[in-house]
């Protein structure tokens, strides 16, 4: 075997084992903040507090309150550790071990969540591990994303981005409907198919089929880093050296020259008003679908289930696009979408959709918020692949991590910006429909940013 055909089938499984990251660290995301753990968690929070006198309004929102703080304090303090240990690992030449200390963070916290008891004894604590694996996966994830420029040209990135985030969100829907259909025991019975939680091994009463979500993260995340920790390899001997104090110089010299790259800068402005209107979609689309249309438990499942099918797909083809097209057509595109969905939701209720009455018990409305979930799947998927890949084509070769963490950065700095809008716009006109208003204009504030992006990007030296 030739040795370019050597370094090329090493490449290839280094390919392989970068987008098995997506896979294994998805059913966090899918089962832990979306649709298991976070509903469970505020569920137990909200009896905790009715339990200690307060009246089912306030005990409502105050479970939503410490859940939404402990995110939001995750997110601050990923923001400064992201950043400022992608420079140190840029200044050092060593990413993976950043990679293993994470990910053995994130397993023991991940797993911890089983001790969540429905008494809300373990409320607190659990919060505090749950925000811990939340920063420790989200810094594994700064770390992985600085391989992505190592493992192709420009119009091959795009396309492994995509690919890799598709596989991610498949791994997400085939771990829900494991966590569904044989452990979730919401009512004493598993989803749909009725059995009882763990096969008769776990007790409904003490909801150990919900708190198993914990191991179910944990296991499934160390089985499958095994190919990413054997196929993805760094040398050992660190080809820079450095230390904090270089990093923090370096840090420095990046964010002094953003402001000379419009392009970048234009790109991270973006970014933030349109990633935080789509976390606005991603965190309020189940509160809409219940306070608006009544929906039930089988129905968030039904819902969750066809926004991680979308995903998977929509994120897989956008990746073929974002490689013929490149990555800016197809974030456009995606924002296009989900302002449209966002629309539809604003105009739509039980009774009407636009002005228009609807005849009573009308399907119509369910119909087109099951659309509208896999539009945000899909979309939602496609625009983070490409973002990924746009990111790419303005970053440093020398100091990918770092970029990364600026990434990171954009995403989470104004976090809190979409939940407030829609929270005083709810406020102010008594209308959870006419709430969502501000995330059309986060979602066209992103695109009018985009005019100063340079499609082929920025790559100063």
């Amino acid at each position: 075997m030739s040795k370019s055909t050597t370094e090329q089938a090493i490449l290839v499984k280094r390919v392989r084992g970068w987008m098995m990251f997506d896979w294994a660290t998805q059913p966090f995301y899918t089962l832990g903040l979306t649709f298991i753990f976070g509903p469970y968690f505020a569920g137990v929070a909200a009896e905790h507090y009715l339990s200690s006198g307060l009246d089912p309004t306030s005990a409502k929102a105050n479970a939503q309150s410490i859940w939404s703080w402990g995110q939001a304090m995750a997110g601050f303090i990923l923001a400064i550790i992201g950043i400022l240990a992608g420079a140190y690992a840029d200044s050092t030449g060593r990413r993976m071990p950043w990679i293993w200390a994470s990910s053995l963070v994130f397993v023991i916290c991940s797993w911890m969540l089983w001790y969540m008891v429905p008494d809300g004894s373990a409320m607190w604590s659990s919060l505090i591990f749950f925000s811990i694996a939340f920063i420790a996966a989200e810094l594994a994830l700064v770390f992985t994303n600085a391989i992505l420029p190592s493992l192709g040209d420009r119009r091959e990135v795009g396309k492994i981005s995509g690919s890799g985030a598709a596989l991610g969100y498949a791994g997400g829907i085939i771990s829900l409907f494991i966590m569904l259909f044989f452990f979730f025991d919401e009512g004493g019975k598993t989803f749909l198919v009725g059995l009882e939680p763990g096969f008769g091994w776990l007790e409904a009463q003490s909801r150990e089929g919900t708190r198993a979500v914990g191991p179910l993260i944990a296991i499934w995340f160390v089985i499958f880093m095994l190919p990413f920790f054997l196929w993805v390899q760094e040398s050992k001997t660190p080809n820079r050296q450095g230390g904090l104090q270089r990093s923090l110089a370096d840090l420095t010299d990046t964010l002094k020259s953003m402001v000379k790259r419009p392009s970048l800068f234009a790109f991270m402005g973006a970014q933030m008003f349109y990633r935080d209107a789509l976390n606005g979609l991603y965190a309020f689309g189940g509160v809409y679908a219940v306070l608006v249309l009544g929906w039930g438990q089988t129905q968030l499942g039904v819902f969750g289930i066809l926004g991680g099918l979308s995903a998977a797909i929509v994120t897989w083809i956008s990746g073929k696009f974002d490689r013929k097209l490149g990555p800016l057509p197809v974030i456009y595109f995606h924002i296009y979408v989900l302002i449209f969905v966002s629309l539809c939701i604003i105009g739509m209720s039980r009774d009407s959709f636009f002005g228009l009455a609807l005849p009573e018990g009308s399907a119509l409305p369910d119909i087109i918020f099951y659309i509208c979930g896999a539009a945000i799947g899909g979309s939602g998927g496609g625009i983070y692949a490409a973002s990924r890949s746009m990111m790419v084509r303005h970053t440093n070769p020398n100091r990918p991590t770092e970029a990364f963490g600026l990434f990171a950065l954009a995403g989470k700095a104004t976090a809190f910006l979409a939940p407030l809008l829609i929270g005083l716009f709810t406020y102010l006109l008594n209308d959870a429909r006419l709430g969502f208003a501000p995330v059309v204009g986060l979602f066209v504030l992103g695109m009018l940013l985009l005019r100063w992006v340079n499609p082929n990007g920025d790559q100063e030296t």
